[in-house]
Parts: structure tokens; C-alpha cells; sequence
């Protein structure tokens, strides 16, 4: 049977395309219609609804914003759910709270489906080139069987145990992604401000032994002022917030997420949403204006 793939922005359009260029049968849908072009040029087939998607498809994978649009596109809450998930596969690869992930993979089951979370580690670039982590989790059977369907959008997946195990996994690492992301803003921002050679400042970076893909990536997009968006400001927010509520709900410290969530949010507020990540620097910018007032 086909794969189903619903959610074609940022992340989802290069990763369906992906599937469709590595030859899986490929059936799309996306609320936005034009962004289905590009995956219907490469042998994708685009459904009218996704109530099409999930007739003509074992396995749908969802690359949704958040959980009321995966709730709308899977007819939770009303008759049609059961009739959508009743012996599919519903793959859920965007980032929600684990509590909501949870409480969709008991209603699936109850319906007669079978749920797997596969979140990714990695931004567009990486979903361009199909060098995303997946991360896994769900009843092993499923697993199993979804595991070989994401070879070409992910170079790595790695199974977590039960759900919600992969978005806790998620949110662990997205912790790290911001607040190093975040740090690494703010040292451009201070070598900047000390009259550095960036050029120079990049070039120490990237020769020692913090140099990552991320770092190098960030680092030259904030020393170009490059701020087209690999992973937006205003998503970053939103993971940042998933990942807080969870560190609350567990008791848990987390002062340097706590310190990113404020400059992230001073960054959307300054109308830089829509912006990359990096774009973080705009707020820290403007801390600084403010001090020199």
C-alpha cells in the first residue's frame, strides 16, 4: 500500500520529497494546496482531504505543528477517527508535549491502530539532505515495520521504548540545541561588540573542540546576518515551552532553558518570529541598546 505524508511545511515538504524521490508510493495532503506542487512533481500523489490520505494508505505519517491540527486531520473527537486509524499506522514526527502523545496513543489503540513516535533531531538543511536522527517509539511490531519507511529522510533512527518515550528524548535534545544556540548568539554578539575580526572568530570555532554542524552552521549564519529559516524563532519558542512544562511538571531545574525562553520570546515579540533561530541575537541586540540608553 502507499505511504501517507500530511504536513508540508518547513520540515515536511523536503522530507516527503525525499520519500517520493527515493521511489515510495507516495500520498500527500497539506491544508496549504500549493505546497503539495513539488512533492506531485516527483511521483507523489495528492489526495483531496486526509480523509483520502488515510483510505489509501497503511502507514500515515504526520509532520504537524502541534496537537490540535494532528486532532483535526485525524477526526478526533468524532466518528471519523476510528473509521481513519482502525488498521493503519499513524506515525506522529513533529514535536507535541509527551502527555498529548501519550493520550493519542491510547485512542489509537482503542480505535484498532497502532501508534509510533518518530520526532526528529535536525533542521531543514539536514531534512533536505535526509541526514535527520529519528527518534522511536511505540509497540515494537510497529516499530519495526515504520522503522525502513523513514530511510530516506532520516541517516539514523534510534528505537526509545514505549510512547512517550521519543518525545521526552525530543525535548532532552532540544534543550541542549537552544541553549547552546543561544550561547553561541550571544559570544558573536560579545566578539562583535569587542571588535573582533569574525572571520577570525569563526575560524577559532570552527578548528576547536566545540565545532559541531550546528555550531558551524549558526555561527556562520549569524556573522552573515543570514536569517531565512532553517528552524524558526517562533517554533523554537514553542519547543522551548514544551520542554519547560515538562522540567515543571517533573520538578525539574532548567536555568539555562529558562534564560533562552525569555530571549526567545523577546525575539518573536520584536517581530522576528518568522526569522531563523539564530535571529536570538536580536534580542540580545536589543538588551544591549537598552543598556547603553
Amino acid at each position: 500500500m502507499e505511504t501517507g505524508f500530511i504536513g508540508l511545511g518547513l520540515m515536511g515538504l523536503p522530507m516527503a520529497l525525499n520519500l517520493a524521490r527515493a521511489g515510495t508510493p507516495l500520498v500527500v495532503w497539506n491544508r496549504t494546496a500549493s505546497r503539495c506542487e513539488e512533492p506531485r512533481a516527483a511521483g507523489a500523489d495528492v489526495a483531496a482531504g486526509p480523509g483520502e490520505v488515510f483510505r489509501r494508505a497503511r502507514t500515515v505519517i504526520l509532520m504537524l505543528a502541534d496537537g490540535p491540527a494532528m486532532d483535526d486531520v485525524l477526526g478526533r473527537g468524532t466518528p471519523a477517527f476510528a473509521e481513519r486509524v482502525a488498521g493503519r499506522i499513524v506515525v506522529h514526527m513533529g514535536t507535541t508535549s509527551p502527555g498529548y502523545s501519550a493520550e493519542l496513543a491510547k485512542d489509537v489503540a482503542a480505535a484498532g491502530g497502532a501508534y509510533v513516535e518518530a520526532p526528529v533531531s535536525g533542521s531543514r538543511v539536514p531534512a533536505e539532505s535526509g541526514q535527520l536522527v529519528a527518534m522511536l517509539a511505540g509497540e515494537p511490531e510497529a516499530v519495526e515495520e515504520v522503522r525502513p519507511l523513514l530511510a530516506p529522510m532520516c541517516h539514523e533512527t534510534i528505537v526509545c521504548g514505549a510512547a512517550p518515550s521519543a518525545l521526552r528524548m525530543k525535548l532532552a535534545v532540544n534543550l541542549f540545541l537552544i541553549t547552546m544556540v543561544g550561547g553561541l548568539a550571544e559570544s558573536v554578539h560579545f566578539a562583535q561588540q569587542q571588535g573582533l575580526d569574525l572571520d577570525l572568530f569563526l575560524q577559532v570555532l570552527g578548528s576547536g573542540p566545540m565545532s559541531s554542524a550546528v555550531s558551524r552552521v549558526k555561527a556562520g549564519k549569524l556573522a552573515a546576518r543570514d536569517f531565512s529559516p532553517q528552524a524558526s524563532a517562533a517554533d523554537v519558542l514553542k519547543n522551548n515551552r514544551l520542554v519547560a512544562e515538562a522540567a515543571r511538571e517533573a520538578g525539574t531545574a532548567s536555568p539555562l532553558l529558562d534564560v533562552c525562553h525569555d530571549l526567545f520570546k523577546e525575539t518573536v515579540a520584536l517581530g522576528h518570529g518568522a526569522e531563523d533561530m539564530a535571529a536570538v541575537v536580536r534580542a540580545i541586540e536589543a538588551r544591549t541598546a537598552h543598556a547603553h540608553r
